[in-house]
């Protein structure tokens, strides 16, 4: 029987994309068949130790070429951008189950399937732009998504708190207005590609709520105080700024009381 740890290893710590990708699908059919063993025989390797593929360069958001939506130009940087953070993500949900030990059973099997729909979304977006004569790696990326992982690698809440509950919840506020332009532009490829992404990421927040209520439980702490105070220390600048999708964070499990203070500038 396969081991999920060694997997969640081998997607961590081997540049390979395509590797990655048919080790992260073949994992999520062996749990659906019930053939993953989630015994934790050996502690995670140090956060420092994953491995990247050589391309894209990464820089950082101040380094990054400013491109507008509306050029063709402009689509091809937006959709290696995307490409760019579907493809992180798959380190993230890899790295949450790889490196937080000890959670329940479900908690491995939701972060596996989060992995698995991530792989899926960068494939498709891989397929997106070959019909733009474009691949991933072609363009430089930023590296802010990575940078989160390791500033709380060492504390399950905070990483809940800062990759599914605040960057990962920006794209429930800003996709939604992005495929009204693709819409009107008559582009349905890309209003298609978007709309199945922010469809599963609204699962994914939610996931990201579900256990960081869980361990503020566990814990013997308030989820909403909670929830500010890590967003105030590991977010730069303090909090996000607005606006935000209100209907799609409460879907997603954010609290009224969390949204009031998302959108509280004074705060």
């Amino acid at each position: 029987m396969k081991n999920i740890f060694t997997l969640a290893e081998a997607c961590l710590h081997h540049p390979d994309i395509e590797q990655k990708l048919t080790l992260t699908h073949q994992a999520q059919q062996l749990m659906t068949e019930g053939l993953l063993s989630l015994e934790s025989l050996t502690p995670p390797l140090a956060i420092s130790t994953v491995q990247f593929p050589s391309a894209p360069i990464l820089l950082s958001t101040r380094e990054m070429p400013k491109r507008k939506l509306g050029s063709p130009d402009g689509i091809k940087a937006f959709f290696h951008a995307i490409a760019h953070v579907e493809f992180m993500a798959i380190y993230l949900a890899w790295d949450m189950l790889y490196r937080f030990r000890g959670m329940p059973e479900q908690f491995y099997k939701d972060w596996l399937r989060v992995a698995d729909e991530e792989a899926q979304h960068f494939e498709l977006i891989q397929l997106h732009l070959q019909s733009m004569s474009l691949a991933y790696g072609d363009l430089p990326a930023h590296k802010g998504l990575w940078d989160h992982a390791t500033d709380t690698s060492e504390d399950l809440l905070a990483r809940l708190a800062m990759i599914p509950r605040c960057m990962e919840a920006r794209g429930l506020d800003v996709t939604p207005a992005i495929i009204v332009k693709f819409k009107h532009i008559g582009d349905e490829a890309s209003v298609s590609l978007l709309t199945r992404i922010l469809t599963d990421e609204v699962g994914h927040v939610e996931r990201g709520s579900y256990w960081f209520k869980f361990v503020c439980e566990q814990q013997g702490l308030e989820p909403e105080g909670q929830y500010q105070q890590l967003i105030k220390k590991y977010y730069l600048g303090g909090k996000p700024k607005g606006p935000f999708n209100r209907e799609m964070r409460i879907i997603a499990g954010f609290s009224d009381a969390e949204l009031d203070w998302l959108e509280n500038t004074s705060l």
